[in-house]
């Protein structure tokens, strides 16, 4: 009898990101890529990791990571976990496409991190990882080198699709190999096939990203006389690319700004997926010498982020470009679900400073990298699969998905759905549900540190209601309160009313502390726990409000002098 395959599935079922799996057999681990999760109103959040325990319980028995594809919500979690592993004194070898490990490479160096053994994948690459015989294929995605996997197991082929779309016009030539997946559908069959979901709900197929650089050019042509700028994301090499060809076409220097575009930029001409010549290259500290209407801007912060190159533009912060009615700003990108509001506040910034915004609501200047409903159901046509589980998506994204699976005429029960946290059990009788592990967010701040729920639950707190701070101290020996209490508050009362307010509060926290102090009650615990009490029956009371309340009482054995 063959043995089991368990799958561990850490991230990414359930949510756009922290994509992470674990493969085990024989009682060796393979990970599956080890994503981060972008924070949405996690105030001083900088990432949202999956949950590690499991993994590191059992950091002896892991064999490798493999990587499909350099997107954050795929490896952006590495640098945490190989900070955990090295700390038990565990390397994990990193597989993955040359651009992806460049990426990864770039990532570690950055965080202070000692790079472990770095394997290069190419495509239709074979090769043993742990207990798994491996076969990469190439996929089209928006970023370089995506790599679709299939694990050769015990139980038989296992089909990982990574993020992919079927283009038959990509700007690098390099298609998704259907043609492959069926010739393994074929030979032996593939048992059990993880796929994308990411756009299930969405019917057709996702247009060409050959198809952006006309639209791109148009752009270019219709904005002669003008600056352009064009934010998308740093790990789109093919958009890039067509940015870069609609500036040489049209005479324009091209100067690429944002330290991840700059790096990915360099990364993807050493590596020869990115062709741009040298002499229409300027850095951001030429833009002053050079004429703005013969000058195109690639840069970061199309998602809205707070430290990127256009929201810096946007507040009017940005070092070396100051935007205007002399501008158009090109936004080759969709919001990341979460992110529409940031966007939208983006726009309406530049548009403030006279800025004429282009974006993928007026024209095609973006495309998905994610296969739609048809492509999806190409890709189970080749496979032919004899169970599925959908991968990588938000939970309706997941039931969608199930949902083509059962109507191209797949038996329901050998389809199963999963979340975060979900360990099933493939054998000879198919995939089951085989128990969970910690699914939690572990999110963390800029410097890596763990941030607690309890902390961000105060974080938001503050920033929608403000606090108010009450200290008070008691003289023990004398039985009674040391003073009149100090109170102050931000947030929570407008300026010229807080004196006022803190006078109430200041009385209310007397009265409800002087009889305790009087009666013998010492504990500092339990009067701050009355101070609290008190302050927030009155906060509520007369205003609504639910600001966050820091009482801190001081006990003191002898009377304090306060003359």
């Amino acid at each position: 009898m063959a043995a089991p395959v368990h799958l561990t599935f850490l991230g990414g079922l359930g949510e756009i990101g922290r994509n992470c799996a674990a493969l085990e057999a024989h009682g060796r681990i393979v990970l599956l890529d080890c994503g981060q999760l972008f924070p949405d109103d996690m105030p001083g959040v900088d990432a949202v990791l999956p949950d590690f325990s499991w993994l590191l319980e059992r950091a002896d028995r892991l064999e490798a990571c493999v990587v499909t594809h350099a997107h954050e919500d795929h490896i952006g979690g590495l640098p945490y976990l190989l900070r955990a592993l090295r700390e038990r004194g565990v390397s994990l070898p990193i597989h993955g496409a040359p651009f992806t490990l460049g990426m990864v490479r770039g990532k570690l160096s950055a965080a202070g991190i000692p790079v472990p053994d770095l394997v290069p994948l190419g495509d239709h690459v074979r090769m043993p990882i742990g207990p798994f015989d491996c076969e990469f294929l190439p996929v089209t995605h928006s970023t370089p080198s995506g790599l679709m996997t299939v694990f050769g197991t015990p139980q038989g082929r296992i089909l990982h699709s990574s993020d992919f779309k079927l283009d038959p016009t990509p700007v690098d030539g390099r298609v998704t190999d259907l043609d492959r997946v069926r010739e393994l559908a074929a030979d032996g069959g593939i048992r059990l096939l993880l796929a994308d979901s990411t756009n299930a709900g969405s019917a057709g197929s996702s247009s060409s990203e050959s198809t952006i650089g006309p639209v791109l050019r148009q752009v270019f042509d219709d904005n002669e006389g003008r600056r352009i700028i064009v934010g998308a994301f740093s790990s789109h090499v093919h958009r890039i690319q067509q940015v870069a060809d609609a500036a040489a076409a049209t005479g324009r220097t091209l100067v690429v700004m944002g330290p991840s575009m700059v790096r990915n930029v360099t990364l993807a001409r050493e590596l020869g997926l990115l062709r741009v010549s040298d002499r229409m290259l300027a850095t951001d500290q030429e833009l002053d010498d050079l004429d703005p209407a013969r000058t195109c801007v690639v840069c970061t912060g199309s998602q809205g982020e707070p430290r990127a190159a256009l929201n810096l533009m946007g507040q009017g912060r940005h070092r070396f470009v100051t935007v205007g009615d002399h501008d158009t700003v090109v936004f080759s990108s969709h919001p990341i679900p979460g992110n529409e509001a940031a966007v939208a506040r983006l726009h309406n910034a530049l548009a403030r400073r006279g800025v004429r915004l282009v974006h993928s609501g007026q024209l095609g200047v973006h495309t998905t990298g994610h296969g739609k409903a048809d492509e999806l159901l190409a890709l189970h046509d080749a496979a032919d699969p004899d169970l599925f589980i959908p991968v990588h998506g938000e939970y309706a994204h997941l039931v969608a998905h199930e949902d083509l699976a059962l109507g191209r005429g797949m038996p329901a029960d050998r389809v199963l759905r999963c979340t975060d946290g979900d360990r099933v059990k493939l054998t000879g009788a198919g995939v089951a549900h085989a128990g969970r592990v910690p699914d939690g967010y572990v999110m963390v701040d800029e410097s890596g540190r763990p941030v607690s729920e309890d902390l961000l639950e105060e974080r938001r707190a503050v920033s929608g209601e403000g606090f108010v701070f009450v200290r008070v101290v008691v003289d023990g020996r004398r039985g009674r309160l040391d003073g009149r209490p100090v109170v102050e508050s931000r947030g929570w009362m407008e300026p010229d009313e807080r004196s006022t307010w803190h006078d109430e509060v200041a009385a209310e926290v007397v009265d409800a502390l002087e009889g305790p102090v009087a009666s013998g009650e010492r504990d500092e615990a339990e009067l701050a726990r009355l101070a609290r009490r008190a302050t927030g029956r009155l906060v509520s009371r007369r205003t609504g409000r639910r600001p966050v309340l820091v009482p801190v009482v001081e006990v003191r054995s002898g009377h304090v002098d306060r003359s």
